[in-house]
């Protein structure tokens, strides 16, 4: 009998899971760390960047992908899966604008995406879409939005959040450090979400992608080089932080 609800999608375990979604948010947990923070004008992706093949293009290894011109959207988990979501999402951004003649809002495109995957949670011969995805960008009014939706085809709205692998390491260290005053300014807002992902980063900013969308610009992919001298300028003032605890310390002491 256990084996019955375990394979099906539409068959509740006893104590009431479904464990193909949970099988699916495990394939996110071993996705790629991707980490998002909404400041007062602009919204911030940041993800961990796999090293590449010698010989493979780097730039068709993306995890930030713009859904439409004012959204833009960062994954953890099966790349395949993510395709077909941005694809549908990409036509219904196009198709709302056709129709209304307005742009998607942030949350109506994030509603729309969470309910493609409700649906394959529910339907034989479908599996659940192994990805969780950080959603950012502008509504009509310029207020900046960052919503996540997950497996199951739930979403919320957050100021600051993480997925991916060791997202819980990063989202503590962003509930601890996330202030108003830190995100009040452009490169506080940058350097929080850089520090985060340095939390589960190894080899600083090549292993870095950073993604920012500020009100009415469109979204910019920042090259190795500006992520480096915020990396750079991280790594120095945690020297200096470091020196100063010492430095506390021994007069504690003496």
């Amino acid at each position: 009998m256990s084996s019955r609800y375990d394979r099906a999608i539409t068959v509740f375990s006893p104590d009431g899971h479904l464990f193909q979604v949970e099988y699916a948010q495990e394939a996110v947990k071993k996705g790629s760390t991707a980490v998002g923070v909404r400041g007062k004008d602009l919204v911030v992706l940041g993800v961990e960047k796999k090293s590449v093949a010698k010989l493979q293009e780097e730039r068709t290894v993306r995890k930030i992908c713009e859904l439409d011109d004012h959204v833009c959207m960062a994954f953890a988990g099966l790349t395949a899966d993510a395709r077909v979501i941005i694809n549908r999402a990409r036509v219904e951004c196009q198709s709302h604008k056709l129709t209304v003649e307005d742009p998607v809002t942030v949350e109506y495109i994030t509603r729309f995406i969470a309910q493609l995957k409700q649906r394959y949670t529910q339907s034989n011969g479908r599996r659940p879409f192994g990805l969780s995805a950080l959603l950012v960008g502008f509504d009509y009014d310029g207020t900046p939005r960052l919503y996540q939706t997950d497996p199951a085809g739930t979403y919320h709205a957050w100021k600051a959040n993480a997925i991916g692998r060791s997202a819980k390491t990063v989202r503590e260290f962003l509930e601890k450090h996330y202030t108003d005053e830190v995100v009040d300014s452009e490169r506080g807002t940058i350097k929080l979400a850089v520090r985060a992902l340095l939390e589960v980063v190894q080899s600083g900013a090549k292993n870095i992608e950073l993604a920012v969308m500020k009100r009415g610009e469109p979204l910019k992919i920042y090259d190795i080089e500006e992520v480096e001298k915020y990396v750079t300028e991280i790594e120095k003032e945690k020297e200096e932080e470091a020196e100063k605890k010492k430095q506390k310390k021994t007069k504690g002491e003496s």
